[in-house]
């Protein structure tokens, strides 16, 4: 990949311009773009308490967070392929400036290659017996019921399907790992009510009858950094790439490849000390700005920081940087995308409706990408610490400290 101009969407006013008139030119810009912002604007039609049921309990009204956009960023994905403006709901001063700073990055070089390789959303039940020997029978017997399983799991909806299974003995217990794809949706819910059927279907023909069972024995990696999302299905699978020609490096970080990956290398070194599973700089940033704006179950990010960074000098000097994040809980469907801000938020990207999660989930990955590239960058050169103490200092301009 090499540096290159290209033409794509205006940029919008410079993101640390905190005036109304810069405020009022990106929102007048995003609308000539053809996009629909009134939600997100508060100009919206409030929503009807009523169509909140199953979304909030004790219902009295919405906590504000302020969002910002950030872009265009150009993505050459599989799914997603083009011209992004990109909305993330923060409180971090700093944040979205330095994203646009990696955004312009990439868009010299050409974009960032996305791929999202598999969705699998997993369920984990697990089966306490009388002694091994009673556990090991059942084991046995379990992979014989695979297309009953399956059975049982599609009756409880249109796009849940049973994929696999894996199966542990721990002592007397029975340990089930279910596979499930969940088409556009997350899927949460959609694999409890299919891993509940499934259990149901099997638990009367058993050839012993379990002292205790639990539908989610925490085996799944539920809302928690694991190492099971290298090894097996949690979410989907999302990667980008980016390689940055070294006088690029140095222009927009006044630093160098060599620089880059030395400072990558102690990051990585210190993650370890920690018992850190994965090592990322923090893809946690952005993915909770972007999850909240876009209607996303945010405690999932728990799960999307079990990720891998890379950074490396290439044979011609170059530097090549990369995010895999294994284990991204994402959808378009369902869930908190019903809301009209993170309905706006969503047709931004393009990604409204069925067929679009797995374009989604590459636009994360650039995204955490960006945030990599945007806090080494600064570690490298020295910047970090100015940067947010010129930028993330509160009411800057109003007299208020």
């Amino acid at each position: 990949m090499t540096e290159e101009t290209r033409s794509g969407p205006r940029r919008l006013p410079a993101t640390t311009d905190a005036s109304r008139e810069a405020r009022d030119e990106r929102r007048s810009r995003l609308r000539e773009q053809g996009l629909e912002i009134d939600a997100l604007c508060g100009s919206a039609p409030e929503l009807e308490p009523e169509k909140l049921a199953g979304s909030i309990e004790g219902f009295i009204g919405y906590a504000q967070m302020p969002l910002g956009v950030a872009g265009p960023i150009h993505i050459k994905g599989l799914h997603a392929s083009g011209d992004f403006m990109v909305p993330l709901a923060t409180t971090e001063g700093t944040l979205v400036a330095s994203f646009q700073h990696a955004f312009n990055v990439i868009n010299r070089c050409g974009g960032a290659n996305a791929a999202c390789s598999r969705q699998l959303v997993g369920r984990a039940p697990c089966f306490e017996f009388a002694d091994l020997p009673t556990a090991m029978r059942v084991a046995d017997w379990l992979p014989a019921q695979f297309a009953l399983m399956q059975q049982a799991a599609s009756s409880t909806s249109r796009f849940c399907r049973l994929q696999g299974q894996k199966i542990s003995v721990l002592g007397n217990t029975v340990y089930l790992m279910l596979e499930y794809s969940t088409g556009d949706a997350a899927g949460q819910n959609m694999v409890t009510l299919a891993t509940q059927a499934v259990c149901q279907k099997l638990l009367p023909s058993m050839p012993a009858q379990p002292v205790s069972w639990l539908l989610e024995s925490a085996l799944s990696g539920d809302k928690r950094s694991s190492a099971q999302a290298f090894l097996g299905a949690r979410g989907r699978n999302a990667s980008a790439e980016i390689i940055i020609p070294a006088r690029t490096v140095s222009r927009y970080w006044r630093a160098d490849p060599a620089a880059m990956a030395r400072c990558w290398d102690q990051a990585i070194a210190g993650a370890a000390q920690t018992g850190a599973v994965g090592l990322q700089g923090n893809v946690a940033n952005g993915l909770a700005a972007l999850f909240i704006a876009c209607g996303q179950d945010v405690a999932c990010v728990s799960e999307a920081t079990t990720s891998i960074t890379r950074f490396e000098v290439t044979a011609t000097g170059d530097l090549y940087a990369s995010v895999t994040l294994p284990n991204l809980i994402v959808g378009t469907v369902g869930g908190g995308t019903f809301l009209p801000t993170a309905r706006e938020c969503l047709a931004m990207l393009g990604c409204t409706g069925t067929g679009t999660a797995a374009k989604f989930a590459e636009i994360c990955a650039v995204v955490a990408l960006a945030g990599e590239l945007s806090l080494i960058g600064a570690m490298a050169s020295g910047a970090f610490a100015n940067a947010h103490a010129s930028g993330g200092r509160k009411g800057r301009g109003t007299g208020d400290t």
